[in-house]
């Protein structure tokens, strides 16, 4: 099997506010040869899009990169509004081992040589992060967002926050991003029948691990606006250390005390089989369970 490595970079677009912006992404994430676009999810609520790509080591690094520049070009965030925290056109660019032969230590090397491009050739600031965080509070992309687009250019004048790649100050209209190499991690919503944002606010304090609930696990609450229903919106960092059951039993329990509902979940991008695989041995409650694990191969015979 060939190395395979894969990238899930978010914009702050979606193709129910701006098709043409969204529609120019995607044309950029099928034109580079040694990878292929293999999802794309986009909220009109979050005005935010989710491109999985998957590829060669050096395919991948050109299209985050290309994918960058083109965000830079075309979204002016100083202009965007969404539900889903952001600080940069694009957000964030996770690089994600996906065989054997591709370890966490050369995603970090994938991140510190895209991070130098970006910044080399667009002046596009970056924060390391996960696996490629230079500082321990880097880690956590929550930390390393807050204050958002707004708030970003009086924290990189902070002691501690200077960008790892960059000068202290944000791309006027690009912002800055978070780039960094980790593990598979589960994006997984859940969505309550209520319009009172506050109710999933309060659950994902909750919930979430820097409060004071599950570790390896992120939260917020958010609106769903086309559908006018509050969400808890999830990153969950480790589904064996917390698994996906753990939130959803919580959530379930907690929006009880408020006298609503949970009405579906989504989970966005990739998921590995595991994760799945324990909702269904803990819901069934199989006794003497024993999983045959089917390897998923990603052959590069269709990539361009």
């Amino acid at each position: 099997m060939s190395k395979l490595v894969e990238c899930i970079p978010n914009f702050s677009v979606s193709k129910e506010v701006d098709p043409v912006v969204f529609q120019g992404l995607v044309d950029v994430a099928n034109s580079v040869p040694g990878c292929t676009l293999f999802d794309v999810q986009s909220d009109g609520s979050h005005n935010r899009c989710v491109f999985t790509l998957i590829g060669s080591p050096e395919g991948i690094e050109e299209v985050a990169f290309r994918l960058c520049k083109k965000a830079s070009e075309t979204i002016d965030m100083t202009k965007h509004v969404g539900q889903h925290p952001r600080m940069g056109a694009t957000d964030v660019i996770p690089f994600v081992p996906q065989t054997k032969d591709v370890t966490v230590e050369d995603c970090v090397e994938m991140s510190k040589r895209v991070a130098k491009r970006i910044w080399d050739e667009l002046q596009i600031p970056s924060f390391l992060y996960e696996d490629s965080a230079t500082r321990p509070e880097r880690r956590n992309l929550a930390a390393c967002r807050k204050g958002q687009f707004e708030g970003m250019p009086e924290k990189l004048l902070q002691e501690d926050w200077a960008p790892d790649f960059g000068e202290r100050k944000i791309h006027p209209t690009a912002g800055i991003t978070a780039i960094g190499a980790r593990m598979p991690l589960v994006a997984f919503n859940v969505n309550l029948d209520t319009d009172n944002l506050e109710i999933a606010k309060n659950i994902a304090k909750a919930i979430r691990g820097s409060s004071g609930g599950f570790k390896y696990r992120m939260a917020v609450g958010i609106m769903m606006e086309e559908r006018n229903i509050a969400q808890v919106s999830m990153n969950m960092v480790n589904y064996e250390g917390t698994p996906l059951y753990y939130a959803y039993e919580m959530i379930r329990a907690l929006a009880d005390r408020y006298g609503v509902r949970i009405i579906g979940t989504e989970i966005v991008g990739l998921t590995p089989a595991k994760a799945l695989i324990d909702c269904a041995e803990y819901y069934l409650k199989i006794e003497n369970f024993h999983c045959h694990e089917q390897v998923l191969e990603y052959h590069l015979i269709d990539m361009k």
